[in-house]
């Protein structure tokens, strides 16, 4: 599938800011599950940024801004070509080991009743993953309706998408099922960490948040908890981290408010 990405963001520093640092996860990498066609990180100081790769092995812009007065606009335009691996990434060349993503983090916790029943069972490493997302849905409340009838599990398995148990209620963010489930994973020992991207829904913000974990046979799985589904053709994947905190799209030095809007569509 081939998708187009306009994400624009907005940001307005505090009065009298002399200086300003901006840190972007904004730029996709290539990979198993997609290709990146073309992209542009547009804004200002963007020209004179400093670019480097991150501990996690993430494309960085460091940008340095003196003075900055008024509203910044931030625009990100771009087409990736994704393939549908049911949910497998495997082992991309050049990237820390997995081992990393045990490590705890404050943002990043499960209340040990979500993953206890767990610990002591004799299915492999992949379906308690399975079982994990779906407890997660369970905890923090399920899809309204099914965005896709059937999803193929990483093992080629089918899973059904289950339905929302009571409608109208608002759900968490993405990021809240994705940080829970990588706790879970890590108090388990399964290496798990976080994952920003876009995602391709009719009707809603493109700006979606999951986990992989790491199963010794496939590499890295995709997880989403939030839809209840592994990722497909239909997710591009920006950047990964510990958690939330670790890979956000924009930090800014002083703390600004940024307000985020993504378009992604089919072509």
């Amino acid at each position: 599938m081939r998708i187009a990405i306009d994400h624009r963001l907005s940001l307005t520093l505090p009065e009298g800011t002399g200086q300003a640092v901006f840190h972007l996860l904004l730029t996709p990498p290539s990979g198993p599950t997609q290709t990146v066609e073309s992209w542009s990180v547009e804004g200002p100081g963007i020209g004179n940024a400093g670019r480097f790769t991150d501990g996690f092995g993430n494309a960085a812009h460091l940008v340095n801004q003196l003075r900055p007065e008024g509203e910044i606009i931030i625009h990100v335009r771009g087409e990736v070509t994704t393939r549908d691996s049911h949910g497998v990434l495997g082992r991309p060349a050049g990237e820390p080991v997995s081992a990393l993503y045990r490590r705890l983090t404050e943002a990043a916790k499960a209340p040990e009743a979500l993953y206890e029943p767990f610990r002591h069972s004799r299915e492999n490493r992949l379906s308690i993953c399975h079982a994990l997302m779906a407890r997660v849905g369970e905890e923090l409340g399920l899809p309204e309706e099914p965005k896709e009838p059937q999803q193929m599990q990483a093992d080629g398995g089918q899973a059904q998408v289950q339905e929302v148990a009571e409608a109208g209620e608002p759900r968490p963010p993405a990021a809240d099922y994705a940080q829970l489930f990588i706790g879970a994973a890590r108090a388990l020992d399964i290496p798990a960490r976080y994952v920003v991207g876009y995602r391709l829904v009719d009707g809603e913000d493109g700006l979606h948040a999951w986990a992989e974990a790491f199963d010794e046979g496939l590499g890295w799985v995709g997880f989403d908890p939030y839809a209840q589904i592994c990722p497909t053709e239909r997710y591009v994947r920006l950047a990964i981290g510990l958690d939330a905190e670790t890979a956000p799209t924009l930090r800014t030095v002083p703390l600004a408010e940024v307000v985020q809007v993504a378009k992604v569509s089919a072509l």
